[in-house]
C-alpha cells in the first residue's frame, strides 16, 4: 500500500504549551512517529483569539505538520490524539499527489510563518457590477476591451 500525505493541523491549549512551543511540536512529532508516520514539515502556526470557546478556553496555538503515513496508522494516531490533553481539535486531511511539492516548499520557507499574516492592499475589495453579481478580479487590472486577463 503507498503512503500518501496529509496535512494535519492542531489546535493546542495555550496553557499546557505554556510557551514552550518547540516542546509542544517535539511531542506530537514523536506521538506520530511512534505509528511509523514520517514527519515531513512542521511549525507553529498562529496563536489566535478563538471565535467561540473549545472546551472553556478562549485562545489556542494552531501547530501545522505534515506527514506521510499509510491511511491505517491513522486510526492509531487520531487515538492518541484523542488522548493527549494538550490537543483541543485536531483536522487531519490528505494531500492529492499533485500538491504535495508545493504544499511542503511552502510549509518549509523561510517566510512560512508570515504568509498567513499577508492582508490584501486597500482597494482589493470585491466589485460588484449593476445585478450584484461579484467581479473577482482586482481593481485596476481590467483590461480593455473584454473580460480577457
Amino acid at each position: 500500500m503507498a503512503a500518501n500525505v496529509y496535512e494535519c493541523m492542531f489546535l493546542l491549549d495555550t496553557n499546557k504549551v505554556a510557551g514552550d512551543v518547540s516542546n509542544a511540536g517535539a511531542q506530537l512529532v514523536s506521538m506520530v512517529q511512534k505509528h511509523n508516520a514520517e514527519p515531513l514539515a512542521h511549525r507553529s502556526w498562529d496563536e489566535r483569539r478563538l471565535s467561540y470557546p473549545i472546551k472553556k478556553h478562549k485562545k489556542g496555538l494552531y501547530y501545522l505538520m505534515y506527514i506521510r503515513s499509510d491511511g491505517p496508522n491513522l486510526v492509531n494516531i487520531e487515538r492518541d490524539i484523542a488522548l493527549n490533553e494538550m490537543i483541543l481539535r485536531t483536522m487531519i486531511l490528505k494531500i492529492d499527489p499533485k500538491l504535495v511539492d508545493t504544499m511542503l516548499a511552502l510549509a518549509k520557507g523561510e517566510h512560512a510563518p508570515a504568509l498567513h499574516a499577508i492582508q490584501d492592499e486597500p482597494g482589493d475589495e470585491l466589485k460588484l457590477d449593476e445585478e450584484g453579481a461579484g467581479d473577482h478580479r482586482r481593481r485596476g487590472r481590467r483590461q480593455e476591451g473584454g473580460d480577457k486577463d
